[in-house]
This record gives C-alpha cells, sequence and structure tokens, in this order.
C-alpha cells in the first residue's frame, strides 16, 4: 500500500472522530457519530481492501461510542440536522 493510500484512511476516521460531537443529548451525539462513522468507515473499507460492510460497522461503532463518551463541553458542533 502506498504512503497516500495509507494516510486517507487515517485522515477519513480522525474526520469521523471529529465530527460525531453533533447534538447535546447522548442519544443525539451518539446517532449523528454513528452515521458520520459508517460513512467513513465506509469509504476506509472500499480503500484498504476491507470490504464496505465492515468498513461501515467498525466506523459506525467507533462514531457512536465517540458521540456517547464525550460531551458537549468537549466536542461541539451544534445542533444536529434532524432537529
Amino acid at each position: 500500500m502506498s504512503r497516500s493510500a495509507a494516510v486517507l484512511p487515517a485522515a477519513l476516521l480522525a474526520a469521523a472522530l471529529a465530527l460525531s460531537g453533533c447534538g447535546s443529548s447522548t442519544g443525539d451525539r451518539g446517532l449523528s457519530g454513528a452515521g458520520i462513522g459508517a460513512a467513513a468507515g465506509t469509504a476506509v473499507g472500499v480503500v484498504t481492501g476491507l470490504g464496505i460492510v465492515e468498513g461501515a460497522l467498525i466506523g459506525a461503532g467507533v462514531g457512536g461510542l465517540t458521540g456517547v463518551l464525550t460531551d458537549e463541553d468537549t466536542i461541539d458542533l451544534g445542533d444536529p440536522w434532524w432537529k
């Protein structure tokens, strides 16, 4: 794997983690984190050869956990789009 191909998945995962903080309630943050993580994980799965479904599941888990385990004071990106 080339260096640029290895950097892209890491950058996408970092972006998913950073964006997982939408909303103020634990549920909102977990839901937005899971959605963003699934999208990023899908891209990572395609690039790395892991697989689309596996990447999406891993990304959703990581993003959802990040959203649930952080609070609004740690990461605050405003209200989620569904509110």
